[in-house]
């Protein structure tokens, strides 16, 4: 099963509530919300009262990334916000597992995620025990970026190793450069969690853009049912 997760940092911030209302309405499956701290990356952005706005007035799951530093001092903070998936940067932490299992014990789907250049193999020790893994598909920190084409290759190789240990499936996320020209790439190499930008939200018709992307990304996991 594929599932869509706009990311509102690509959205009209004067126009939030109607652009996530036109997101749910064309049938995304989560809205993804990027939380940076100018410190983890090099920008900042949104936080809790904006993620407890939406909870208030939208039905929708929210997919909730920290690109943070220290994450253990505010992931309780994020759950109570009303995130629905929590994830953290693998990078920030030594050991992620006592977060990872406070994640969970407030109700809340725990992720991790990885930057472009941290091996694949350094999540493969917890996989038992979280219910995502979002692969950095572009250095992060910024919207608008192209897709590095090396990090498909990650993602077939978790596709791999959760496959190997019988977690067929298991959510894998990529965030960055995902347009439609190149979504069935993504889903054909193992992705099934697909974080959209400026391919959703600069869309004047974004649930006409959503069906197109949907239709796209499910061709390009059909190709990956027939290798």
């Amino acid at each position: 099963m594929i599932f869509l997760s706009p990311s509102i940092l690509a959205a009209n911030f004067t126009m939030l509530g109607e652009q996530v209302a036109a997101a749910q309405k064309g049938g995304a499956d989560f809205i993804h919300i990027d939380v940076m701290d100018g410190h983890f990356v090099p920008n900042i952005s949104i936080g809790f009262p904006v993620i407890e706005s939406l909870v208030k007035h939208f039905s929708i799951p929210l997919d909730v990334h920290l690109m943070i530093s220290n994450p253990e001092k505010y992931a309780t903070r994020f759950c109570e916000a009303g995130a629905d998936y929590l994830t953290f940067h693998l990078e920030t932490m030594k050991n992620p597992a006592p977060l990872i299992n406070e994640i969970r014990s407030r109700g809340v789907h725990p992720s991790l995620s990885l930057r472009p250049a941290t091996p694949i193999e350094a999540v493969f020790p917890y996989l038992d025990i979280i219910d995502m893994v979002l692969i950095m598909t572009v250095e992060p920190g910024y919207g608008g970026q192209s897709l590095i084409p090396y990090t498909l290759d990650k993602v077939r190789a978790l596709r791999a190793e959760a496959d190997r240990r019988g977690l067929h499936d298991f959510k894998i996320e990529i965030d960055g450069g995902v347009r439609l020209e190149n979504i069935a790439v993504t889903t054909e190499a193992g992705a099934n969690v697909i974080v959209m930008g400026t391919a959703v939200f600069s869309e004047h018709d974004i649930p006409a853009a959503l069906d197109k992307l949907r239709k796209e990304a499910q061709r390009g996991a059909e190709l990956r049912n027939k290798a």
